[in-house]
């Protein structure tokens, strides 16, 4: 069963970037989801930009997270840049069976994994 971040109501309690990291952390192999799925997820629709800037930042923290399973909202590995030279987001999408061309998921409405869905609201 798929594990719900719970969300404090309390806004100052509230650390949006450790949000980020347990809802990416339950994407599963062979799937991926978008930003502002994320965002929206989050309460924070208007927040796929920051949720971009979260992923940038995702080697920094414990335990790992996958954090190339997360495109842009029409499938575009867009921050692909960030993860080093010779297509290793590519590659590690095609490892767990995720096809990409031309830098965009193949049949990604059936490999897109919505966390609303996924994980409730």
């Amino acid at each position: 069963m798929a594990k719900r971040v719970v969300i404090s109501e309390a806004v100052q309690e509230r650390d949006f970037f450790a949000d980020v990291m347990d809802v990416v952390r339950q994407i599963p192999r062979g799937r991926v989801t978008s930003y502002g799925a994320i965002a929206k997820y989050l309460g924070a629709a208007r927040s796929a930009r920051i949720v971009g800037y979260c992923m940038n930042n995702s080697h920094t923290v414990k335990p790992p997270v996958p954090a190339h399973r997360v495109v842009n909202s029409a499938g575009i590995l867009s921050g692909k840049h960030h993860f080093g030279p010779d297509d290793r987001m590519q590659r590690l999408l095609e490892k767990e069976g995720v096809k990409v061309k031309d830098d965009q998921i193949v049949d990604f409405a059936k490999r897109f994994w919505d966390p609303a869905a996924e994980l409730g609201l």
